[in-house]
């Protein structure tokens, strides 16, 4: 049976990775940035979005220290972040896939094998 907090988290994380889709195509498409730079950028804004609803509302740890959890955040985000960094310029650059469906491959990779796993056993504990 799937916990509901697995639920949850998959939900926050759809959340922040609709916001980080959005961004990054947003800044590919009308404000020309290229693929991984917009990444970038999307990334960052979804890892805010992840926070601070895995804070409030997927593991309910706001009554806890927000420093600790920000610093533990913050840890795993930068693996996530080049995570996604590198799948996608492998993605693009050596298998020359389309930059969306790269980005949908790498988020759900990352997210379901790296994120939510050190989310529920390390940041938010």
């Amino acid at each position: 049976m799937v916990k509901p907090i697995f639920i949850k988290a998959q939900a926050s994380s759809l959340i922040a990775t609709a916001t980080d889709f959005a961004l990054t195509i947003f800044l590919v498409e009308v404000i020309h940035l290229i693929a991984v730079v917009a990444t970038a950028i999307g990334t960052f804004t979804g890892g805010v979005v992840n926070f601070l609803l895995g804070r409030s509302w997927v593991f309910k740890a706001g009554a806890k220290p927000i420093p600790k959890q920000a610093f533990r955040y913050l840890l795993v985000w930068i693996g996530n972040f080049f995570l996604n960094i590198a799948g996608m310029a492998f993605m693009i650059n050596f298998v020359h896939a389309n930059y969306i469906f790269s980005k949908i491959l790498i988020s759900l990779l990352v997210g379901v094998f790296y994120n939510y796993l050190l989310q529920g056993k390390y940041v938010f504990k």
